[in-house]
């Protein structure tokens, strides 16, 4: 069983703290980075010091890292090559890549060569479909690819080169890849580096400048507000709003009967006359006000979506009615109700569905021909088949 470093240790506890401490399990997809960068890959000893930092059992772990294809769940070598055999780059010759790879290293996918130094695979996608077919090496781009340039590609990774990609900087081995992905910087001379953009990149750029086409009132020198400039902006914002809100308008005087009587205020006859109907008796809604749904978390509000109750006030539409508890029905009414509806519905000896016996059709056929169905004279609705001539 693999003991950990202290180092690696120390560097969960650093990963660990970035997060609330409710929140701590948000932590671990960069903790399998950080074991997959110690191994090579998830083990079963990197599962359990994974349940270990955060409190999690082994299997709450191990369901993230089989979830997710960079978790390796067994030995990987110190190259990650994939090949996209998806539609663009497959109609483009990203499926004859990777067949010729696969023979020329010997193995097929998610397999690692004898030396322990590639793994071969076929990706899906690698979301670079304007530079297909594209090839990755520990998820560093190799654009246009052919067959002759991937197994050049590999034979100068066997060989101890690391070859330059399409863009960004110099290939990293998989654990060294694996760290950067848990969150700390590589250290490395040239391990960043800017790489130039490829000009499918930036074709709509240029098709837009050729064009004179903007989006309106942008200014690339706008700073970055801080969140607190961000905070009082907004309440500038609110309180200027709140004081462009026209005043309240005044009371209606109350509307006299032919009596000259003061009839009474908010009543439904006094609607369309003097002063408005109440708004339960506008819209027929029974609601009653509720607090707007942001005031609670997104799991209460799922959870009541899901299941509402009679504390839940369901959407304000005319006709709708709060939910309110009911007596249950007793289990003796409800054996009985079950009863009565497994009577009824007896399924079929052969087993067709109840109803298609040949005396039932041949009734219900009559009963159309004659007019007598179940719907009265005429009716064409056979009574038993449910079916309509």
């Amino acid at each position: 069983m693999t003991v950990f470093t202290e180092e690696t240790r120390e560097r969960a506890r650093e990963i660990v703290a970035r997060y609330p401490a409710d929140r701590s399990r948000s932590a671990l997809l960069p903790l399998l980075h950080l074991v997959q960068a110690e191994e090579g890959y998830v083990s079963p000893a990197g599962v359990a010091f994974c349940a270990e930092v955060l409190g999690l059992n082994k299997a709450q772990v191990g369901a993230v890292a089989t979830f997710y294809t960079m978790y390796k769940r067994r030995p990987t070598g110190d190259y990650l090559v994939s090949v996209c055999t998806n539609t663009m780059c497959n109609v483009l010759g990203g499926q004859e890549v990777y067949d010729t790879l696969a023979e020329h290293l010997g193995v097929g996918h998610d397999e690692t060569t004898a030396d322990g130094t590639i793994t071969l695979e076929h990706a899906e996608c690698l979301a670079a479909c304007d530079y297909g077919p594209v090839m990755t090496v520990n998820y560093d781009f190799f654009d246009n690819v052919d067959p002759g340039t991937a197994v050049g590609v590999v034979d100068e990774l066997r060989a101890g080169g690391r070859p330059m990609p399409t863009r960004g900087a110099r290939l990293c081995t998989l654990k060294e890849m694996a760290v950067q992905l848990a969150g700390f910087a590589d250290e490395r001379d040239g391990a960043v580096a800017d790489g130039e953009p490829g000009e499918p990149t930036l074709r709509g750029l240029r098709l837009a400048e050729q064009h004179g086409i903007s989006v309106p009132g942008f200014d690339p020198n706008t700073p970055i507000r801080s969140k607190a400039e961000s905070d009082q902006a907004a309440a500038e914002a609110k309180a200027k709003a709140e004081a462009a809100k026209p005043a309240a308008a005044p009371a209606v005087a109350p509307v006299r009967g032919g009596d000259g009587a003061s009839a009474p205020t908010g009543t439904p006859g006094n609607a369309g006359v003097g002063e408005p109907a109440p708004a339960a008796a506008a819209t027929g809604s029974t609601a009653p006000d509720v607090k707007a749904p942001d005031d609670k978390s997104p799991e209460i509000r799922a959870a009541e979506t899901r299941q509402p109750d009679a504390h839940t006030a369901v959407p304000d539409a005319p006709g709708t009615k709060v939910p309110t508890d009911s007596t249950a029905p007793a289990p003796r009414d409800a054996q009985e109700a079950e009863a009565a509806g497994v009577a009824a519905n007896a399924p079929a000896g052969d087993g067709k569905p109840a109803g298609d016996e040949a005396a039932a059709q041949e009734r219900n056929l009559k009963e159309a021909e004659a007019g007598t169905g179940t719907g009265g004279p005429g009716s064409a609705v056979a009574s038993e088949t449910g079916v309509q001539k």
